[in-house]
This record gives C-alpha cells, sequence and structure tokens, in this order.
C-alpha cells in the first residue's frame, strides 16, 4: 500500500495512507433486441431513407444534370464540365436575378422582423402600463386579423396585389388620386423600374405566438423596476423569442431567395429592365422556353448552395452575438 506524509497543527509527520485512485465503471453494453432493432428501423432508418431518397437524391441529380449539356427532352446528355456554371456567372440577366434576389434577401427579412416584432408587441403587451399586462384592447381580433394571410393561396395574393397596383383602375391609385395626389393617376407601380421591386416586398407577422408565451411575470417584474416599453422590449422580449426570430430570418430569407410565385403573379416577365427578375424566374424561362435544363440545373444548385450559406451566416451570427446563451434576468 502506498502512504504519504502529512503535518497537523504542531508540525508533526505523520504517516497516512495514500488514497486509492478511483475505478473506472465499465457499463455493459446491452444486447441488442428486436424491439430495438424495429424501432430504429421505423423510427430512424425509414424518415432517413425518405430523406436521403426525396431531398438528397434529386439534388445529387440536379448537380450531375448541370454538368451536362441535357436538353430536358432528349435522352442525349454531353458531359461538358463546368461550362455551364461559367455561362451563368457570365450572363449579365442571371447576374442582374441574384443582384434582386441579395437586395429582397438583405431588406425583405429585416423590414419583416421588426414591424412584425412592433404589432406583436402592442397585440401582446401594449395595453394599459396599470394592472396585468395584457395587449391592446380586441387584441384578439387584430391577432386573426394577422394571422388571415397565411390562409390565402401566394398566387391568389400576387393576383391580387397585382389588381391593386393596376394603373388604369387599381385601388391604390384610385385612393390617392382622391385625395388630391394627382401625379399617381395612372402610375404603373410595377411598370417603374424604381417601384417595381419596392411593390413586390410583402409583409408577414410571425411573432405573436412567440411573446406571448414569455410569462407575464417577467414583464411584471421588469415594470417593477422601473424598465420601460422600450427597455421592456429589448432585455426581455427579443431575448426570451430569439430563436424565433432566428428561425423567422431564415424562413424570409429563404423567400426572398426563392421569391417565384410573387414575382410571376406580380411581373411575370421580370420587371422593366429585369427589375424585378430573380434567379427562380430565370430558371424556370431557361428550363422551359429555352429547353436547357443543364443550364437550368446548375442555377438550381447555385440556388440552393446560396440558401444554405445564407442560413449557415444567420446561425454563426446568432452564436457569436450570444445566441446560445442563456437569457440572464
Amino acid at each position: 500500500m502506498k502512504t504519504q506524509q502529512s503535518r497537523n497543527d504542531d508540525g508533526l509527520a505523520a504517516v497516512v495512507p495514500a488514497k486509492a485512485p478511483p475505478q473506472v465503471v465499465r457499463r455493459r453494453r446491452k444486447p441488442l433486441t428486436w424491439d430495438k432493432i424495429s424501432f430504429f428501423a421505423v423510427f430512424l432508418g425509414l424518415p432517413l431513407a425518405i430523406y436521403l431518397l426525396f431531398v438528397i437524391w434529386p439534388f445529387i441529380q440536379a448537380f450531375g444534370y448541370s454538368l451536362t449539356d441535357w436538353s430536358g427532352f432528349s435522352p442525349n446528355q454531353n458531359f461538358i464540365g463546368l461550362d455551364n456554371y461559367v455561362k451563368i456567372f457570365t450572363d449579365d440577366i442571371f447576374m442582374k436575378a441574384m443582384s434582386n434576389n441579395i437586395l429582397l434577401v438583405i431588406f425583405l427579412p429585416i423590414i419583416t422582423i421588426i414591424l412584425s416584432l412592433v404589432l406583436a408587441s402592442l397585440v401582446t403587451v401594449g395595453g394599459s402600463s396599470k394592472g396585468q399586462i395584457k395587449g391592446l384592447r380586441n387584441s384578439s381580433f387584430y391577432r386573426v386579423v394577422s394571422f388571415f394571410p397565411y390562409t390565402i393561396p401566394a398566387v391568389a395574393i400576387g393576383i391580387m396585389w397585382g389588381q391593386i397596383y393596376d394603373p388604369s383602375g387599381g385601388l391604390l391609385n384610385g385612393i390617392l388620386t382622391g385625395l388630391g395626389l394627382d401625379q399617381f393617376k395612372d402610375f404603373a407601380w410595377l411598370g417603374d423600374k424604381n417601384t417595381a421591386m419596392v411593390a413586390t416586398m410583402f409583409v408577414m407577422v410571425l411573432f405573436v405566438a412567440g411573446i406571448k408565451g414569455i410569462p407575464a411575470e417577467l414583464f411584471e417584474a421588469a415594470r417593477i423596476d422601473g424598465a420601460g416599453r422600450f427597455r421592456t422590449a429589448v432585455s426581455i422580449t427579443i431575448p426570451l423569442i430569439r430563436d424565433n426570430i432566428q428561425t423567422a430570418y431564415i424562413y424570409m430569407g429563404i423567400l426572398a431567395l426563392d421569391a417565384f410565385v410573387y414575382m410571376a403573379a406580380l411581373n411575370s416577365g421580370g420587371g422593366p429592365d429585369n427589375s424585378t427578375l430573380v434567379m427562380a424566374q430565370q430558371l424556370f424561362f431557361t428550363a422551359f422556353s429555352k429547353g436547357q435544363f443543364g443550364l437550368a440545373s446548375a442555377m438550381g444548385v447555385v440556388l440552393a448552395v446560396a440558401t444554405l450559406i445564407f442560413s449557415g451566416l444567420v446561425f454563426l451570427v446568432n452564436r457569436l452575438t450570444g445566441g446560445d446563451k442563456d437569457v440572464s434576468l
């Protein structure tokens, strides 16, 4: 047995036995049973197989087609390497479409999230500053109104707004001219390259449920401590729905990178001077109008990679700004 010396308060040395090193307890692996195998096969293997078949494999196929000159209507597929990628990155029209998508990614999520947060805060905690924390009067009605766009198909929304923006008989020009603004008579909102992109941005509200899920006691404590509405929103509301904001930003970014339905419904030709043309529209036109499916597949791969890069950047920024830490109150 190993020993070691120690000194007491009188300075006398004493020999005490050394502590034995802790023994590592190894857990025995339980044998696989039919119940475990069937559980993993049904709840892990089957979803994974479906995901690989319907998500990963089509992407691999698209990448393979992008390396050919496939017309889409012929079995002939000649391998041409990266020529399609060189062609699209030297195409002024595709680069214009990409710049429009980047413009949407920058502005659409930010504007939408800010407006959504303001509206959701008013509906949820924007009521009287005295008594129980509550939203505005008749806040349930506002929630129904804010959720109403989700019940309408995107194509119907695009067609409806196309009628509203109509230069001759549109509702918007009718209201503006009725207010005495005669300069908006027959004004083509979607026909002017300076206003076409702005006119196509649509706002969605996503945060009412997230803010409502925050315990009211936190707002009450902030009120007792003297925090105003702005301070409460910055210190409590936003940190506690940070995951909602991240998810919504990615969702809105993907919508901005696609934007096919709204753009096609409002400006099927890409707008004046291609001011509203997006990559998805150019992909569709290249595949089904020009019959260049190999080139269109390369555009689809670029669009998919751009989406992955955008999502990765959002996660990275959220992590660098402390998104993975718990909120301390």
